[in-house]
């Protein structure tokens, strides 16, 4: 069994209206799937990626109302990577993010990369980082919708970030439990302290890494709007998923066991830092109740949620009135 890669990332969002003015205006990704957290019902839960959603490209939200905004620290996911083909898309994304406003720093390199962080309006950290010398795993497909080029586009998740107080703990699951291996280091933007170690999965490059920071001088992060909920490893298929179960409970480590999430099956768990992990499966993807075409325009619920419609439609605002509380 091998982990293929990065599958998706879920966030938290307080107005799901502004959030999704940002992500498809601003960075032209497609909203792939419009429904609700299966966990609570009454808010949305948004999707974004590429063209048809698939595995690897997607960056998701959870709205939570009023949450109050994350305060940064330890323990966390604490930097979301977003991948362009190249380094001339860069500055392309430079002079975007001037045009729009959009709270960002310059260019620079990391890993042997270049790279432009970023935060979107509510303070998640996101970091562009060029595909131009990618060797791994294969970026997503250009939305035909998306107000940016097609040579600019977003083509998926890039290297997630993780801070945490006992890198040998988290190092341990990655490596020995999710077969992760360790690929590079590189020295610390933010703190200038330890350096930043890189682990890979699968076919490895930009889709498949985990880059990880110890950090001692720190507190805890408290998750609010801005922050990440948890990120998603991805697996082939049913039967992959659910001897990766097995093998959870083997090393008798506490997980969620099987999740049917409709568009793809989960299994969750917490790794020793506290930062909840996922393995997802590739499919049966977002096409399961849409079409192509027609993906993110309506809202889509799981069949179990159907019979419930009219009530979780009457709690959600419209996502084209942009919220200017």
């Amino acid at each position: 069994m091998k982990l293929k890669g990065l599958h998706h990332v879920s966030a938290i969002t307080a107005k799901a209206g502004n959030n999704f003015e940002f992500y498809t205006k601003v960075l032209g990704m497609r909203l792939i799937k419009k429904t609700v957290n299966q966990d609570d019902i009454n808010v949305y839960h948004l999707f974004y990626g590429d063209q048809i959603g698939s595995p690897g490209t997607e960056l998701t939200f959870f709205e939570i109302p009023h949450a109050a905004r994350k305060h940064e620290g330890n323990n966390s996911i604490s930097e979301i990577s977003l991948r362009v083909r190249n380094d001339e898309a860069l500055e392309f994304w430079k002079k975007r993010f001037i045009e729009y406003d959009v709270d960002h720093d310059e260019v620079s390199t990391r890993f042997q990369r270049r790279v432009m962080s970023f935060k979107d309006p509510e303070g998640q950290r996101l970091l562009l980082v060029s595909d131009q010398e990618n060797r791994g795993v294969q970026g997503g497909i250009p939305w035909e919708g998306s107000p940016v080029p097609p040579e600019h586009f977003i083509l998926g998740l890039g290297p997630i970030k993780l801070t945490v107080p006992n890198i040998e703990r988290t190092e341990e699951v990655l490596t020995e439990l999710l077969g992760f291996r360790k690929s590079g280091t590189y020295p610390s933007p933010v703190s200038g302290q330890n350096p930043i170690i890189v682990y890979e999965t699968g076919e490895g490059g930009t889709g498949a890494e985990i880059h990880i920071e110890e950090r001692t001088d720190i507190s805890r992060e408290r998750l609010g709007r801005g922050g990440v909920h948890h990120v998603a490893f991805r697996v082939d298929n049913e039967e992959e998923l659910r001897n990766w179960i097995e093998r959870m409970n083997e090393f008798k480590f506490a997980n969620s066991g099987y999740v049917d999430r409709f568009y793809f099956s989960s299994l969750y768990f917490r790794e020793p830092n506290g930062i909840l992990f996922e393995l997802a499966t590739d499919g049966p993807g977002f096409a399961t109740d849409e079409t192509e075409q027609q993906l993110g325009e309506t809202l889509a619920l799981p069949p179990f949620l159907e019979s419930k419609r009219r009530e979780i439609e009457s709690k959600l605002k419209p996502l084209n009135t942009k919220s200017t509380n």
